[in-house]
């Protein structure tokens, strides 16, 4: 069991008395030896200081040595040196101080080693990770990055303290105008020969007080593949299924028709004809609409101006117009391209949007004009954003999955290009580029 030693309050207590003490058996002794005079008083007085701070110095030089430790270990752990550890045994007040502070510093040591062990997994977590990513200061300036993202940026060299929108300016233009959209979206990159298709996903925060971005680029070619192949199943399946139904009434009322003919009843013939004729009408409108995708006509460009073609599309669809269209004219197919529109709006109306939240924004930079069609409704998730431009690939259970799928393939037909993104303040962005002049 542990011995309690004396506490300082008594150890000063005692020093106190034996001064006391001391003083007052030196000044009765006196007093006797050489009588009571002034002087002798004065005398023993300057004796009993004398002696008390004799006494008392090194107490008060060890409780001055420990607070200098102290002072210097607490300085320690503001540099997040917590090495530092202080020796004392009185037994008293300050001894346990001490061993609290030495408890202190073993317990802060433990943590920084766990902290650092678990910086370091995640480190390798992050580093071996297939998505790229980038971690950039306030300035732009790159603060963190991993392997993918040094690869796929800078050919596996560090990209520390380098400008990050400057290195994607040297990437071609859909790289830079999905990092500048600030928004969830899909881009196309050529890698060794072959197209890669990427997701990126940026997100602002504040870290250390100062404002930082957070870049994740993640290949999506193989997830696109698998998912082009699960289209092509559930087609071949659609396709199936709507034949079926429709040649198998078919020969069943052929073989009606036949054994009417065989027992001589004409007059029922015409209405098993008529049956056979929805049918084939039927069939013939669920084939047509597929091939009209595969088979889609080059456009026939012509000159066009915005604000007639506006006009146009106000009549059919509700949608808003916030800013000034462009004065010089767009070459387009204007069938194909009203169409696109048309479609786009109403998909916006769709997804939940109010008619005056759908907005057609059209502005010319360059060389191209850029159209948004844009909305306020639930945008995609990340697996739909990823598929959407997949032909036949619909997440309405009527849909056949041709729509953005046309859309694209009309785009690319006029020299432009397609992106999907999801508003950061909510609701999708189509975002169409194309060329200001033809053939460029």
């Amino acid at each position: 069991m542990k011995t309690r030693r004396l506490s300082l309050e008594g150890k000063l207590g005692g020093l106190l008395f034996l001064v006391f003490a001391l003083g007052a058996t030196t000044g009765v002794w006196l007093w006797r030896w050489l009588g009571d005079g002034g002087a002798v008083a004065l005398g023993i007085g300057g004796a009993g200081v004398a002696i008390s701070l004799l006494l008392a110095r090194p107490a008060v030089r060890r409780i001055r040595r420990l607070l200098r430790a102290l002072q210097g270990a607490v300085a320690s752990y503001r540099d997040g040196d917590f090495s530092i550890s202080t020796a004392e045994d009185g037994g008293d007040e300050l001894s346990e101080l001490v061993e609290l502070h030495n408890e202190l510093g073993r317990t802060l040591r433990e943590q920084r080693q766990h902290l650092v062990q678990r910086e370091l997994l995640l480190d390798t977590v992050v580093q071996n990770t297939p998505v790229a990513l980038v971690l950039a200061d306030h300035g732009g300036r790159v603060a963190y990055s991993n392997l993918a993202a040094r690869k796929l940026f800078n050919d596996g060299k560090s990209l520390g303290g380098l400008d990050f929108l400057q290195l994607v300016s040297a990437l071609p233009s859909e790289v830079s105008e999905s990092v500048a959209g600030g928004e969830d979206s899909l881009f196309s990159l050529m890698l060794d020969g072959a197209e890669e298709t990427f997701h990126i996903s940026q997100r602002g925060f504040r870290l250390q007080g100062r404002a930082h971005r957070l870049y994740l680029f993640r290949r999506m070619t193989r997830e696109l593949s698998r998912q082009e192949v699960a289209t092509w199943k559930k087609v071949i399946r659609v396709l199936s299924h709507e034949l079926n139904n429709s040649l198998a009434p078919i020969s069943s009322m052929a073989h009606s028709g036949a054994e009417l003919a065989k027992r001589g009843d004409v007059q029922a013939i015409p209405r098993v004809l008529d049956a056979i004729a929805e049918r084939a009408r039927h069939l013939h409108g669920f084939v047509d609409g597929y091939a009209r995708f595969a088979k889609l006509p080059t456009p026939r460009l012509e000159s066009v101006g915005w604000n007639e073609l506006v006009d146009t599309l106000l009549a059919q669809v509700n949608f808003s117009v916030p800013q000034t269209l462009p004065d010089s004219p767009v070459w387009m197919d204007r069938v194909q391209f009203e169409q696109v529109l048309i479609n786009l709006i109403k998909n916006a109306h769709e997804a939940g949007s109010p008619a005056e939240s759908v907005e057609l924004v059209v502005s010319q930079a360059g060389r191209e004009f850029r159209i948004d069609v844009q909305d306020r409704g639930s945008g995609m998730n990340e697996s739909v954003l990823a598929n959407a431009l997949l032909p036949f690939y619909s997440t309405k259970r009527s849909g056949t999955g041709l729509g953005l799928a046309l859309t694209r393939e009309i785009v690319e037909a006029h020299g432009g290009r397609l992106q999907l993104s999801n508003r950061a303040t909510g609701g999708l962005r189509v975002r169409m580029f194309l060329p200001a002049m033809p053939g460029r």
